[in-house]
């Protein structure tokens, strides 16, 4: 049974605020975030790293992997808030809120580090949820044109 859509757009605000405080806080939080897990990020690489996983998976990566799924969610819910065939415009708008918040820290907080590299990979983030979106979409819609045409019986 489908969620009726007043109901639905509640839930899907009350979401959007409680990433949008996460997102917030873990952003603009004066030093970095992981700042104090850096030794057990590296421990727990050590024992992948003897496991078998091969020694290019480290800290830059698994750093640059939380900025993509941290932003994933920021276009899901701008793309979720979009007509279909503007749903791009979501990829966009985590682009300049990522060079936003790049900025901000840049020149507000001196303890963080704003590079070129967070911006490419919240963006990376913010065009998968987008995209996710997107398919989504065009899926629901593909459907409902196959239902619409089958004959009644």
């Amino acid at each position: 049974m489908a969620i009726p859509q007043p109901r639905r757009g509640r839930r899907l605000t009350f979401l959007f605020l409680f990433y949008a405080g996460a997102l917030t806080l873990i952003v603009f939080w004066p030093s970095p975030v992981d700042a104090g897990s850096a030794g057990m990020i590296q421990h727990l690489l050590t024992g992948l790293h003897s496991a078998g996983v091969p020694g290019w998976v480290g800290y830059p990566l698994v750093e640059s992997a939380a900025n993509v799924v941290l932003f994933v969610p920021f276009g899901v819910f701008a793309a979720a808030r979009l007509p279909g065939r503007f749903a791009w415009l979501a990829a966009v708008a985590g682009v300049a809120a990522s060079c936003s918040i790049e900025t901000v820290q840049h020149f507000l907080l001196p303890a963080r580090y704003a590079t070129a590299q967070d911006i490419l990979a919240n963006s990376a983030g913010a065009a998968l949820g987008a995209l996710a979106v997107y398919v989504a979409q065009r899926r629901r819609e593909a459907q409902t044109r196959r239902t619409a045409i089958l004959p009644r019986s």
